[in-house]
C-alpha cells in the first residue's frame, strides 16, 4: 500500500462543504458524482482509464485518524460537528465506472460515485489525483507501445517523478503494454517484471571500461546489458564483446543520434560475431522519437521522463461533477463548463468485425442496445464494499483489445478527431 494515507488527499474546500452540509441538513441527500473529460489533450485521439484498481483500495481505506481530526479542528478547517463526522467516516456508497484499461473520449462518464453528498464530495481530490495522473501516464505509454510496433519497452522514469507517483506511473505504463519497469517498489507491490542496467557511474568508478564490464559480467553473467556509451561507443562495443563474448545479451546506448548509432552498432556487433546481442536505446524518448526509430535495428526502448509526465499531457483533464440529487438531474450552466445532468450509462457500438464505431451515452436511462454493443460501466464498490476486480494483467489485456478495436486512424500520433465519436442521447 501507499505510504501516503488517503485521508490526507482531501482538499480544504471539500471539508468546507461537508461542514456546511452537516449544519443545514443536506449532507445525507442521495447524490451522484461523475468523472469525465470535456476534451482530450491536444493531439490525442483517445484517453485510457488507469488507476481504478489503486483507487478502490484507497477509498476502502479512507479514514481520518485522531491526529488528523484534531489538526482540522484546531486550525478551524472544520467545526465540532464536522470533526465528529470525520472521525467516524466510512464510505458506504457505490462506485461504478469504465473498466481499468478501457478507452475514453470527451464526455465519457468513466466513473460514478453515488451515496450521501458529504461522503461523496470528500473523495473528490482523491479520485481526481489518482485518475488524472494514472490515466495521463497510461495514455502516453499506450501511444509509445503503438509506436514501438511490438518491440519491448522498459519504464525508467522513477528519477523524474515524486517517489509515490513513480510507483503509480510504473503500474500505469505496464497496464499500457510496457514489459518491464526499473522501479523495484512497483515490482514488489504490483508484480511487474523489473529490469535495468548499470549507469555511467559504474564505468567511471573503475580505472577503465573493460574492468567495469568484467566486474558486471562476473557478477551477473553474460545474460546482462552493458552500457557502452560512457566514452567511445564503437570501442565500448568492442570492449563489451571482448569481455563477455558474442553471447552477451544486450548493449545499451543512451546518447547521440540513435538512428545512425543503432545502424552502426548492429553492423559492428554482427562483425564481431554477436549477432544475437540486442540493442537497447534510451535517452529522453517519447512516442515520436520511438516512431522515428521504427526502421532501425533497435530491439528495446527505455522511456523515462516522457512516460511518467504524460508526454506533454501530465493530466488527463478529468473533472468530478455533481449530476444528480435525490434522483433529480442537476446541471452546471457555466460558459464553456456546462455539464449534462443525470446519471449516465454508456455503450461502445461495434461493427460485426469488432471495429468500434461509436460511443452512446444515455442520461438517466438504459440505452437501446444493438447486437454488437458493449456496456462500459461495471461495479467497483457496492454499499461501501469493494467487489473483486480484474487483475492488472487482465486489465492490460483489456486495453490491448480496446486498441485493436478502434479504427486505425485512431492510433495515429498526429492530431485529429477522437478515434470513436460520442453521441449523447437526450433523456426521455
Amino acid at each position: 500500500m501507499s505510504s501516503l494515507r488517503p485521508a490526507l488527499l482531501t482538499d480544504h474546500y471539500e471539508l468546507t462543504m461537508v461542514s456546511a452540509a452537516l449544519r443545514d441538513g443536506t449532507a445525507e441527500r442521495r447524490c451522484a458524482f461523475e468523472v469525465f473529460s470535456r476534451r482530450l489533450p491536444a493531439g490525442r485521439r483517445y484517453g485510457v482509464v488507469a488507476g481504478t484498481g489503486r483507487l478502490v483500495d484507497l477509498i476502502r481505506d479512507f479514514r481520518f485518524d485522531a491526529d488528523e481530526v484534531d489538526f482540522l479542528r484546531r486550525t478551524g478547517v472544520v467545526d465540532d460537528r464536522a470533526a465528529e463526522w470525520l472521525a467516524g467516516y466510512r464510505f458506504t456508497g457505490d462506485v461504478d465506472g469504465y473498466a481499468e484499461g478501457e478507452l475514453f473520449f470527451p464526455g465519457s462518464p468513466i466513473l460514478t460515485v453515488s451515496g450521501g453528498f458529504a461522503e461523496c464530495v470528500v473523495l473528490e481530490t482523491l479520485v481526481l489525483s489518482v485518475l488524472n495522473h494514472d490515466s495521463a501516464v497510461a495514455a502516453a505509454a499506450a501511444r509509445m507501445v503503438t509506436a514501438a510496433r511490438g518491440r519491448t519497452l522498459i519504464e525508467m522514469g522513477s528519477r523524474r517523478a515524486h517517489e509515490e507517483a513513480a510507483v503509480a506511473a510504473a503500474r500505469a505504463a505496464y497496464l499500457a503494454g510496457f514489459r518491464f519497469t526499473s522501479n523495484l517498489a512497483a515490482g514488489r507491490r504490483y508484480g511487474i517484471p523489473t529490469a535495468g542496467t548499470a549507469a555511467h557511474a559504474f564505468t567511471l568508478l573503475h580505472d577503465d571500461e573493460k574492468t567495469a564490464f568484467a566486474s558486471q559480467v562476473a557478477t551477473l553473467g553474460k545474460d546482462t546489458t552493458l552500457l557502452v556509451d560512457t566514452y567511445d561507443i564503437s570501442q565500448g562495443i568492442r570492449n563489451a564483446i571482448e569481455v563477455a563474448g558474442p553471447e552477451l545479451r544486450a548493449i545499451r546506448i543512451d546518447s547521440g543520434d540513435l538512428a545512425v548509432i543503432a545502424q552502426q552498432s548492429r553492423e559492428l556487433l554482427d562483425s564481431l560475431g554477436a549477432t544475437e546481442t540486442k540493442i537497447i536505446v534510451s535517452g529522453d524518448l517519447d512516442e515520436y522519437a520511438i516512431a522515428a526509430l521504427a526502421a532501425e535495428p533497435v530491439d528495446m526502448y527505455g522511456a523515462g521522463t516522457a512516460v511518467v509526465t504524460g508526454s506533454g499531457a501530465p493530466t488527463a483533464g478529468l473533472v468530478y461533477k455533481l449530476v444528480e440529487v435525490d434522483g433529480r438531474a442537476v446541471v452546471k450552466r457555466s460558459e464553456h463548463k456546462a455539464t449534462i445532468g443525470g446519471r449516465k450509462v454508456a455503450v461502445r457500438r461495434h461493427k460485426p468485425t469488432g471495429t468500434a464505431t461509436e460511443e452512446i451515452i444515455v442520461p438517466q436511462g438504459v440505452p437501446d442496445r444493438q447486437p454488437n454493443d458493449r456496456l462500459l460501466q461495471r461495479s467497483f464498490i457496492v454499499d461501501g464494499e469493494p467487489v473483486v476486480l480484474p487483475s492488472l494483467d487482465e486489465s492490460r489485456e483489456h486495453l490491448r483489445q480496446c486498441l485493436i478495436s478502434i479504427p486505425w486512424e485512431g492510433l495515429k500520433l498526429s492530431g485529429g478527431d477522437p478515434a470513436v465519436p460520442v453521441t449523447v442521447v437526450p433523456a426521455s
